[in-house]
């Protein structure tokens, strides 16, 4: 493990002093909360800052429901999130989300930004042994694209990367229109999660839009994704612990037998958690006659990209799709 400087910040505003420096090349700073993430990150030499500092006890760890939505302090962890009864009730999708994540023991400890921000599962980046990596060294080549890639990403890909984006809890929250909160030098800002990552395009090391030192310190959900029909839908090679081979996060609002509205959004396929506005577009007033649901489905293949042995993906997502709106709509 490369040698660091632990830092305890008493509050933000040290915190963002500290983070200003994550700029300089010559002294890398990075933040650290749960640290679930992160203590893997420096084990592997992944991740090698000179400088790190510590979210604990800075960041809000409050949940709020009220007229305008949810609203999730940064440092909640996911397992305080998944078991609050109002969350439970007006946004499930959340819920489920995050029990079908990690285990319990990191579900107690990891924070609700710092899961949106962990890192790609991709064994090429994780594994410094492997030269080719454009995420951990830029300009290096991209060992996935020709090697064991049956993990990685069928959409949003480029030639120089294909690692697949990590959280379920960031698919669930795509889908219900979330935005989150940052602070940073210039100020408070608010960026909605669906553009909170970027496409790995011919820069796959930049993989947000937060500005050097910028944190993420709450997340909001609207009022407006409360109450929907919903169902999150993982499929993976084991029953726990275990990131998604294709994941379906969808909230629906139905009028009789038809599906008034939908939302659907994507994880395990996609470098970023990939949000469907064609797939929703052709339910909106569709009945849940398997046909009907396969048919529009199938819009999601759109732009897809197989590279060998994740080929597999593109079928499996559709079906993922039909199974999750299925089970949606026969909530009560």
């Amino acid at each position: 493990m490369h040698p660091f400087v632990l830092e305890r910040p008493r509050d933000l505003s040290a915190v963002l002093a500290l983070g200003a420096q994550a700029g300089r090349n010559d002294a890398p700073v990075e933040y650290i909360a749960g640290g679930t993430d992160m203590v893997q990150l420096l084990q592997e030499n992944v991740r090698r800052p000179d400088r790190l500092v510590s979210l604990a006890g800075v960041l809000d760890d409050g949940i709020e429901i009220g007229p305008q939505g949810l609203r999730l302090g940064a440092a909640a962890t996911m397992a305080e999130v998944a078991a609050h009864q109002a969350v439970i009730e007006q946004f499930p999708l959340i819920s489920q989300a995050l029990l079908n994540s990690a285990s319990p023991q990191v579900r107690n400890q990891a924070t609700m930004g710092g899961n949106l921000l962990q890192r790609t599962r991709c064994p090429y980046f994780r594994d410094v042994g492997y030269e080719a990596c454009n995420k951990r060294v830029p300009g290096s080549g991209c060992a996935a694209l020709d090697g064991e890639n049956r993990w990685h990403a069928v959409l949003g890909t480029s030639d120089d990367c294909i690692a697949v984006h990590p959280s379920d809890l960031a698919v669930a929250l795509v889908a219900l229109d979330a935005s989150v909160e940052l602070r940073g030098a210039g100020g408070d800002r608010s960026v909605p999660l669906s553009d909170l990552h970027r496409l790995p395009r011919d820069t796959p090391h930049l993989e947000t839009v937060l500005e050097p030192g910028e944190v993420i310190t709450a997340i909001t959900v609207p009022a407006n994704a409360a109450g929907l029909r919903s169902h999150y839908l993982k499929v993976r090679d084991r029953a726990s612990f275990e990131f998604a081979v294709v994941s379906a996060a969808v909230a629906i609002e139905t009028d009789g037998g038809r599906i008034r509205q939908a939302r659907v959004a994507l994880g395990g396929v996609g470098t970023k958690p990939w949000r469907l506005s064609n797939v929703e577009t052709a339910l909106a007033g569709a009945n849940f006659e398997p046909a009907v649901l396969r048919q529009a489905a199938a819009l999601a293949a759109d732009g897809t990209r197989g590279r060998g042995h994740n080929g597999f993906k593109i079928e499996l997502m559709q079906r993922a799709i039909v199974r999750a709106v299925e089970i949606a709509g026969a909530r009560a």
